[in-house]
């Protein structure tokens, strides 16, 4: 039984090097180290201390050397990538330039840099922003936009709030990605962008999606979530909190722990009752299903149902610069008043 434990620890002694490897490889890879030749070259000799260490494991005369130095290349590694700081200073694109922030005066909310851009193709626009007061008193629901272009598993979520008088503001948690820059699922996990509120007119967030994205081509689906004024209206105050967080103290992005749905979970923590975290928080395509299973979606109709009722690319073609769309959008989602 004592070898067996020792086998089973230097297994596990094993993985752990090798994942650790792993991280720190990609983590120099991803780096924003100016010379390639250098990202590569510390990569691929961090990746080969690591390798070695994992060797030596079966090496009794070697175990505890190479895992030393392996310990001691990894504080450094750790050490440096704590020094790796987020940052509202660099060249955005035009889309994440501008950082939306909130006055608070009471119950009355100032909200500056609504985007409201005014696209001919998803890439050809006219950049526009404005600030606009909301009074909390006069907030009635939250709706969760569910959006998909590559299956149901993954699924981009956000959230809007809607007011008395038909006004909607919709934020969306993205990634704020330099000029030149696209998105990597990979890079995501590694420090490689910042944490994005898009905060945003329904007539830009909702129809650049349904109008002009065209590869792929997006689903769009409109949910009313169902549950005390009281609670949405701590959960806007909430996302307030963070959009000025961010203009004082920017965060990076991650593609596990700090993504547009996992930090819809972290903010809804704010109010008692909130939903368990759930592996279909993960799985973001599942996240209609979730909220309808725990009640928090409208139970009138068979979920299937529901969602096909909620598909928006039809209305939202129809509608499209019509200042009525948010109105126009919603016409026939079960839940929704007309």
């Amino acid at each position: 039984m004592r070898r067996i434990g020792t086998v089973f620890l230097l297994l596990l002694l094993a993985l752990v090097v090798a994942g650790a490897t792993a991280w720190g490889a990609l983590a120099i890879h991803y780096s924003d180290i100016r010379s390639p030749g250098v990202r590569g070259a510390l990569a691929a000799a961090f990746a080969v201390v690591g390798i070695l260490t994992v060797v030596a494991v079966a090496l009794p005369r070697w175990r505890w050397r190479m895992a030393g130095a392996f310990l001691v290349a990894f504080v450094v590694l750790v050490a440096w990538w704590n020094t790796i700081a987020p940052s509202n200073d660099r060249q955005w694109q035009p889309e994440v330039a501008r950082l939306a922030y909130a006055t608070i005066d009471g119950d009355l909310v100032t909200v500056h840099n609504i985007r409201n851009f005014d696209y001919r193709t998803e890439t050809d626009f006219t950049p526009a922003y404005y600030d606009r007061t909301f009074d909390v008193r006069k907030l009635r629901s939250v709706d969760l936009i569910a959006v998909y272009w590559m299956g149901p598993v993954i699924a981009h979520t956000f959230v809007s709030f809607g007011f008395e008088g038909g006004d909607y503001l919709a934020v969306s948690i993205e990634t704020r990605k330099e000029q030149g820059e696209g998105y990597s699922t990979i890079k995501g996990f590694f420090k490689q962008f910042e944490l994005y509120y898009v905060v945003a007119d329904e007539r830009d967030v909702i129809r650049v999606r349904t109008n002009y994205r065209k590869n792929p081509t997006e689903d769009v689906y409109v949910y009313r979530i169902k549950g005390p004024v009281e609670s949405a209206r701590r959960l806007f105050l909430e996302y307030m909190r963070k959009l000025n967080e961010l203009k004082d103290r920017p965060r990076f992005y991650n593609t596990l722990l700090h993504n547009c749905t996992t930090t819809i979970w972290l903010n809804t923590r704010i109010n008692p009752g909130h939903l368990r975290f759930s592996w279909k928080l993960l799985a973001s395509g599942y996240v209609p299903e979730y909220l309808y299973e725990a009640g928090r979606l409208d139970t009138s109709l068979p979920f299937e149902e529901l969602r096909k009722r909620s598909l928006v690319n039809a209305r939202a073609q129809a509608a499209d610069q019509d200042p009525d769309f948010s109105a126009k959008i919603r016409e026939g989602i079960p839940g929704m008043a007309p």
